[in-house]
């Protein structure tokens, strides 16, 4: 399948590392002009570096901004007022005992992983609608399924984004625009090798130590390993493709199997 995004504006929230970085760049092999997002200048420049180095003559800049807050949406929105992509992976997530998360961290939870996407869809949606194309894709877990005793919080706000994502969707409806949930499953990232070795002994070289999280942790995977950031990011280039102008209002899965389901 040849997937061609040439003259498709993509924008990628938390984009400086790990999914969203894969994401940037396989839509950017697509072809689209893509726009990083964080809140740390320097690492965007690098991480803006290191696409421009893995796809030669890509079309990428960085926007510095807390997409957690209502003023740095308004710096992103002022830097790129309209987009025909939009993918919201920003997300933060962490251990913590079910009766000890506090009301702060509850909102702290929903204000990045939702409330963020939330405020984008809304100021993006109207544009793409008047121009009869665009692609929404709300980057969801596992976690909003098969919710994790560890954090409750975190799973909360991604079955947050399931709900947001097959509402937007019947706002979009009939225009050319789709809206979807990707449903990730645990992945290969910095910030889960940190996590990971929150929950197994430390000492355990990586390889094992990744064995023993899935074998302890997410025994119902079907993979039996962590996905690969390039995996997820593969789904996500097709539904921001023309060839996936059927599918919206959709969950679709990159999960390894992790949800025992035979539905999306």
């Amino acid at each position: 399948m040849h997937i061609d995004l040439s003259g498709r504006t993509a924008v990628v929230t938390g984009s400086s590392q790990g999914i969203g970085h894969a994401i940037a760049t396989g839509l950017a092999r697509a072809g689209a002009s893509v726009v990083l997002t964080g809140r740390d200048t320097g690492r965007l420049d690098t991480a803006a570096g290191q696409l421009r180095e893995a796809v030669p003559g890509a079309e990428v800049s960085g926007v510095t901004a807390d997409l957690a807050t209502e003023s740095g949406a308004r710096d992103l929105l002022s830097a790129v007022p309209h987009t025909d992509i939009l993918v919201n992976n920003l997300g933060i997530f962490g251990s913590r005992p079910a009766l000890e998360i506090t009301d702060a961290e509850w909102r702290t939870y929903f204000e990045t992983n939702v409330l963020s996407a939330v405020r984008l869809i809304r100021a993006y949606l109207p544009g793409m609608k008047g121009r009869g194309w665009g692609r929404v894709q709300n980057i969801a877990s596992d976690s909003a399924v098969v919710v994790p005793a560890e954090m409750i919080h975190y799973g909360m706000s991604k079955t947050s984004l399931l709900a947001v994502s097959r509402g937007f969707a019947k706002e979009a409806a009939g225009t050319g625009v789709t809206v979807n949930s990707v449903i990730a499953g645990p992945t290969h990232t910095g910030g889960v090798e940190d996590f990971v070795y929150q929950l197994v002994d430390r000492d355990l070289p990586w390889d094992a130590a990744q064995r023993e999280f899935m074998r302890l942790h997410r025994p119902q995977s079907l993979l039996q390993r962590l996905i690969e950031p390039e995996e997820i990011a593969n789904m996500v280039v097709y539904l921001s493709s023309p060839q996936a102008s059927a599918t919206t209002g959709g969950a679709l899965r990159v999960d390894g199997g992790y949800v025992d389901s035979i539905l999306p």
